[in-house]
């Protein structure tokens, strides 16, 4: 059992690395920073908030489930 819990950090600690892309997406701000273009009247930029919020999830639900897999 020792053993085990010995590997799994090793085994996931990779898959963290992944968090770092919505941190960049969302502080990267010249890449959205503008209007166009735009849905429904509503600018980019908050179409590009929203849609990391529901990546970020997606990418810590992923991150979960691989470091809890056994």
């Amino acid at each position: 059992m020792s053993e085990m819990q010995d590997r799994r950090p090793t085994r996931a600690h990779w898959i963290r690395v992944i968090l770092i892309v919505p941190f960049i997406a969302v502080l990267w701000v010249p890449f959205y920073n503008k209007v166009e273009p735009s849905a429904g009247g509503v600018p980019f930029f908050y179409w590009w908030q929203l849609a990391w919020i529901l990546i970020s999830g997606a990418i810590i639900g992923l991150v979960y489930l691989i470091e809890h897999r056994d």
